[in-house]
Formats: structure tokens, sequence, C-alpha cells
């Protein structure tokens, strides 16, 4: 793919010099343009990017004030994220905010000159992102979703206190997400040391759910992994719609699944993420160097269970368990 660099020209003496200047602060009088590149649409990334101006506003950023927002929307199309991702260069940002994995390498593959800060994003240096944490190298810094995925790996154990004698587990991803192959491999190891068998399934779009659903039937799963993924938590009300039918315990990596009636969710308090993404993007508008700030792991996660939606199935979830939960739904 052809790479797009933004440039400005400084004029030196005999002529003019061509030199990248995204990191240098903002010159005076001048209103600062932040790309958003979204996977899911307005509606859906809204709690997310109000989570985003909340963290801008605490530092002295107002949309529409100071500061400028250039939404881009995939509609839940991961294909079309490259294709955002050049309009936002050739609109020549300052900063572009990604809001997940497949958009991070979309956003990395059309510019590496406009600073990028993930809200979140599997591990970035196994995926190319960064050089490594602490020092990123390059135009992309800000925070992980979790180091290797470990979060589905808890998923995994919490969802076996949830559900006694669980001993087959379907495990769904999307194979559209390059974090998801690291944690297909990861809770491979999990599994093992729980002594539970895992049944793979792919979904890259709501079309493939049906198939997938139908074939945890046939192999009689007692359960469901659903991979952290932007596609199904805007899918999420089909995915739980699915897994009632088939009266599956399922876990989550995005409370809204629960929220939408899965049985339980535990991972990264996404909003937070985004809040704390602002960061980054101030200090880049006033002067940084994305490959010198380093990325950073997530600080909050949550689990939340819907026992409304367990007692449905039957379950009677431990008292341990639940005053484990930081949200029980009832």
């Amino acid at each position: 793919m052809k790479i797009m660099r933004a440039t400005r020209t400084v004029t030196l003496g005999l002529g003019l010099l061509l030199t990248p200047l995204v990191a240098d602060a903002q010159e005076p009088g001048k209103i600062p343009r932040v790309g958003s590149l979204g996977p899911r649409n307005r509606s859906d990334g809204a709690p997310f990017l109000n989570a985003f101006a909340r963290g801008l506003r605490e530092l002295g950023w107002v949309e529409g004030k100071n500061i400028v927002i250039e939404h881009r929307w995939a509609e839940g199309r991961s294909e079309r994220l490259p294709q955002l991702a050049a309009e936002l260069v050739r609109l020549n940002v300052d900063v572009i905010l990604v809001a997940n994995t497949p958009g991070a390498i979309a956003a990395k593959n059309v510019t590496s000159t406009i600073p990028i800060v993930m809200a979140i994003s599997a591990d970035p240096v196994k995926l190319g992102l960064v050089e490594s944490l602490a020092r990123p190298g390059g135009n992309v810094t800000g925070l992980s979703f979790d180091v290797d995925l470990q979060i589905v790996n808890k998923g995994l154990e919490l969802l076996q206190q949830a559900v006694p004698n669980l001993r087959r587990v379907a495990v769904l991803s999307n194979p559209g997400n390059p974090g998801h192959g690291l944690a297909v491999q990861n809770v491979k190891a999990a599994a093992r040391a729980l002594g539970v068998q895992l049944q793979f399934l792919e979904a890259r779009s709501p079309y493939d759910f049906e198939s997938a659903f139908a074939a945890m039937a046939r192999e009689r799963a007692g359960g469901l992994l659903v991979v952290p993924d932007s596609t199904f938590g805007l899918h999420r009300k089909r995915l739980q719609e699915l897994a009632a039918k088939g009266r599956l315990p399922a876990m989550y990596g995005f409370r809204e699944h629960a929220e939408a009636g899965g049985l339980m969710s535990y991972g990264v308090d996404v909003s937070d993420n985004f809040r704390r993404a602002a960061a980054y993007v101030d200090k880049i508008l006033k002067g940084a160097k994305p490959a010198d700030l380093p990325v950073e792991q997530p600080t909050k996660f949550e689990l939340v269970i819907n026992l409304k939606t367990a007692k449905a199935l039957g379950l009677t979830i431990a008292p341990s368990l639940l005053a484990r939960a930081d949200q029980v739904i009832e």
C-alpha cells in the first residue's frame, strides 16, 4: 500500500527543506485536528469517545472550541479501516486516535509520520506496532488492551468457576483481528492447566454466527468464550440471542455484552483507556514525540455477572464469585 507522508515546508535561506513536524508544538492560533478511527458506528462508539472527550476537557481541550475531531466510522466492517485511515492522512490531521488493533495496523500502514495513539490494542510489540513498550520507537504509542490478551485466560478460569463441571468450551474469535491469533495460542495453555477441552470457531461478521453456533451444538459445548472484538461488540445482541437459544453460558471481554444479557464479562475498563488516551494526545500536541512515550497497560479490569441470565440457564453462581464482581445485574 502506498504510504502518504504529511510534511510542512520551512524556508531556509536558499531553498526549502521538507521536514515532518508532526511532533512539534502547535503553531500559535492554529486549532489542532485529531483524527478518530472507529471500528463501530457513531452511536455504538459514543460512550468511548465521550470518555476521550472528558479526558481532553480535563486537560483544557474542548471540542469545537480549541480542538477539532475528525470522526471516521467503519460501521463494523474492518476492511474499511485502511481506506478511512488514508482519508485522515489526506486531511493532514495532527494525531490519529485508533480504537482497536486492526485500526492501529491500518493507520500505521498509511503513515509513518503522523502520530498514532492507541486507545486499546493487543500486544503491540508482537504485532510490530512498536519496538518496545518502554521505547515505542516510531509514530505509534498509547495503551495496550492487554499484552498477550491474558484476560482471555482469566475469562476462561472465571467461566469454569461459574459453571460446575465445565469440560468443553467453544472459543469464538475473529480471524480478521490480528490480535486474536495471540489470544488463541495463549488460551490453549490455560485450558490445559484447567483441564478444559476447547473447540475453536471463527466469525468475521454476524453472517458467520449461525454456522458457528450450529457447530457448538453439534460438539455439545458446555460453555462459550468470546474473544474481545469490536465486531462482536457491535453485534452483541445477536450473539446473546444465539447463546440463549443454545443455552450456552458465555464469557465475554466487554461489559456491554453482560449488560445486553450475556452471562459474564471480564476485561479492561475500555472507557478508562479512552480517557487516558487523551493524555497522550495532549502531550503530542504540546511537542512530545510518540517514539518517546511509553505504551501503558490497563489499570482497571471489570468482572460483570448477569444473575438474570444465570437464573434463566439454571445456574447458581457461588457467593465467593459474586463477591468478586464489580457489578451484578439482577
